[in-house]
């Protein structure tokens, strides 16, 4: 992925991603010193009852069963820190079509770098895949602390579906018939 544009990313439609990044880390923060990373060091973060509740209510769920996620963390070059996350969660999304709520499973793996805030510049060349055009998330930090809490309940946000299907939902036979559709009555409009 990309570098983050801080200002601009929304998360659930509404809420600005800096707003929402400094929300998650009052919900859920769990903060490491960068003076523990020596060589690779794994760390297992966990999200509480309390925290998923929180969590929740910031991404408009109706709940967050369970979240955790798996780090493997190592000093690059002028103080970036690469990562490897594996998130797994448990989550009660609202199905788009049917408007029922229902359970889903989240497990994603991402490839994070936690950046120097003074490195980041914009414009600056970044290193992406060939095949997938997609490279690191770049994660700004400052300070000698990084908190993972936040990151991993970013990496949730980004990974909900925005258009939850309930498994078996279909549209009514309604939605699907083109002669009751309007964008088929103005096609028949469009000159040969």
């Amino acid at each position: 992925m990309p570098r983050r544009d801080e200002s601009m990313y929304e998360v659930g439609g509404n809420v600005p991603r800096k707003r929402m990044s400094s929300e998650m880390s009052e919900v859920f923060s769990r903060k490491m010193r960068l003076g523990g990373i020596g060589g690779a060091v794994h760390r297992r973060i966990e999200a509480d009852a309390v925290e998923c509740t929180a969590l929740a209510a910031l991404f408009g769920l109706p709940a967050i069963e369970s979240l955790s996620g798996d780090f493997e963390l190592r000093h690059e070059q002028r103080g970036v820190i690469a990562a490897t996350l594996t998130l797994r969660a448990r989550v009660t999304q609202v199905c788009v079509i049917t408007l029922e709520p229902f359970a889903a499973t989240v497990s994603e793996t991402a490839d994070l770098r936690f950046v120097p805030a003074a490195a980041v510049h914009e414009g600056a060349e970044l290193v992406v895949d060939a095949e997938t055009l997609e490279g690191p998330d770049e994660i700004p930090y400052s300070g000698e602390t990084i908190d993972l809490g936040a990151v991993l309940a970013e990496q949730l946000a980004l990974a909900l579906d925005p258009y939850p299907k309930k498994p078996g939902a279909t549209l009514p036979a309604e939605a699907l018939d083109e002669a009751a559709n309007a964008f088929a009555a103005l096609s028949k409009l469009k000159p040969d």
